[in-house]
């Protein structure tokens, strides 16, 4: 099933018309399908770059998902590039306790066009503490720079206010214990 990412109503995105993604869980892997649709040669893609764990990827254009353990406040916050590039984050809590998570780097595969832009990725999360046996609530969000520089943020639940991803309210999708 794929669900509708709702762009902030504050942050306009004249190059991109919607989001769709499509979200997994088997085995411990969770899987994340994008696709992005509009005018995408107005979108600042990054590509060919090396695979590696990288910070900062939020500030350009990034998928992200956010998952955590069903009733916790700790989770992990996930960044994907169309690059290829990713990073992985634990919290204790909302934006407390950052450190990177230890995940093995994903496979990441993207594809882009003039009116799309996908990007799959499936990353194992059953080796993080309090994952393997919980329920997730996941929140899934993206970042969309345009060539112009403006950025809009999408998510599938913003929260009252400037957009923030880290607010328990955009952990919007429940997703069974395997």
């Amino acid at each position: 099933m794929r669900h509708a990412l709702i762009r902030h109503p504050d942050f306009p995105c004249a190059a991109v018309t919607g989001i769709t993604v499509a979200v997994s869980r088997e085995r411990g892997r969770l899987s994340l399908d994008y696709i992005a649709q509009g005018k995408i040669g107005d979108v600042w893609v990054p590509l060919g770059a090396e695979p590696l764990r990288t910070n900062a990827l939020w500030k350009h254009t990034c998928l992200e998902a956010f998952v955590r353990p069903a009733g916790g406040a700790g989770y992990c916050e996930l960044n994907l590039a169309p690059s290829g590039q990713w990073a992985a984050y634990l919290f204790d809590d909302t934006r407390a306790g950052m450190r990177d998570a230890a995940v093995a780097a994903p496979p990441i595969t993207m594809g882009v066009t003039d009116a799309k832009l996908w990007l799959r990725a499936q990353v194992m999360l059953d080796a993080l503490a309090g994952f393997a046996d919980a329920p997730w609530q996941v929140g899934v969000t993206a970042v969309i720079e345009e060539t112009n520089g403006r950025r809009s943020y999408w998510s599938l639940r913003h929260a009252a206010g400037r957009p923030d991803f880290h607010h328990s309210d955009g952990f919007a999708l429940e997703i069974p214990a395997a």
